[in-house]
Formats: structure tokens, sequence, C-alpha cells
């Protein structure tokens, strides 16, 4: 099975791209997603985390505003947070692919906003990056509720600069032309994968 890791800086169009991979029938395993419910009430990463970060821990879950705070005051926990959530993670994905397989897919998507951050690249088969000029994607972005300038300079410093993760890219989909234009460059992907790997 074809391993794709879809990966982009905030503001992009990462996620809608997903989505169009989905409606082209190929699965997508979304991190982002998987850490959310590892955060809520029943979560696998609720009970390590109030351990490693009293405090932490609200109703049952894990409070991403009490936990950044944590982090802000003890930058070096963000490595103890890693060790405790990247496995859990990586055995959600395990079992996504193994199901995929099963149902029949011959390509997955791992959708990892911090792929090449996380050395996640060397585990996929083709990266794909979603980009778009930096004026679109500011405007994207400053939509978004509680979202501010500075948050969003402070947010983009932490990542990776968009020149380098599309000079490493096998593939980059350019998301400002609409969703239509996003769809076909989706499919000529899709495409070329499969022929490249026959």
């Amino acid at each position: 099975m074809i391993i794709i890791g879809l990966t982009g800086s905030i503001g992009m169009g990462k996620s809608a791209t997903a989505k169009l991979f989905i409606a082209e029938g190929v699965p997508v395993f979304d991190s982002d997603a998987c850490v959310h419910e590892l955060y809520a009430p029943g979560g696998a990463a609720v009970e390590p985390i109030a351990q490693a970060f009293p405090g932490t821990v609200i109703d049952g879950a894990v409070d991403r505003t009490h936990l950044s705070a944590a982090l802000r005051e003890d930058p070096s926990g963000f490595e103890r947070l890693e060790k405790i959530v990247h496995p859990l993670v990586s055995k959600a994905r395990e079992s996504f692919s193994k199901s995929a397989a099963e149902s029949g897919s011959d390509m997955v998507v791992y959708d990892v906003p911090l792929l090449f951050e996380t050395g996640g690249d060397k585990m996929v088969d083709a990266v794909v990056v979603v980009h778009a000029p930096d004026a679109v994607r500011r405007e994207r972005v400053l939509e978004r509720p509680g979202m501010t300038a500075d948050k969003l300079d402070a947010i983009i410093a932490r990542q990776m600069p968009d020149a380098d993760k599309l000079a490493r890219a096998d593939y980059a989909i350019e998301t400002s032309q609409g969703l239509e234009d996003a769809r076909e460059q989706v499919r000529s992907v899709i495409r070329a994968i499969r022929e490249k790997q026959a």
C-alpha cells in the first residue's frame, strides 16, 4: 500500500485538500483529530498527561489552554508531552492503515501538520505539500476566531519555512485558485503516484 504524507503550514488549505483526497476514495488519517480524541474524556493520553502536567486535566479531559500555559512556563515539557502523545498517535495510525489495507485500499494519506519537523517524511512513500501565497494564507488565518497577527507570526516562526517544505516535496498542490482547481491537482497527484508505483 502506498503511503502519502500530506503537509503544509497553517492556513495553506491542507484540511480542505485532505477532504479532496477522501472524495477521490483515498482514506486519510488526520493526526490532529487523533490528538483531539486522545485528549477527550476517556482518551488514552488523559491519565499520563494528568500525571506529567498536574492541573492540566479538567472534567476528565486535557484542557489545551492549561496545557499551553504549563508548556510556556516550562518549555522542556514539550519533550515529555511528545513521549506521551507520539506513541499513541503511531498506534492509532498503524491500526488505521491495517484496516485500510484490509478494505482493499491501494493508498492512504497521513495528514501531518509537522511532517518534516517531526521526521515523519521518512515513513511515507511520497510527500505532498499544500501551499498558497502568503497574503492568501494570512487572510484565511486572521478570519479564525481569536486569531491575531502576533499569534499567527508566533505559529509561523515555529514551522519550517514554506520554501524549504516545497524544496523537499515530491508533489505540491497550490490552493489559492479555488476548490475545483485544487481537486484537479489532487487527481493528477493520485494518478502520478499510481503510475510511478506501477
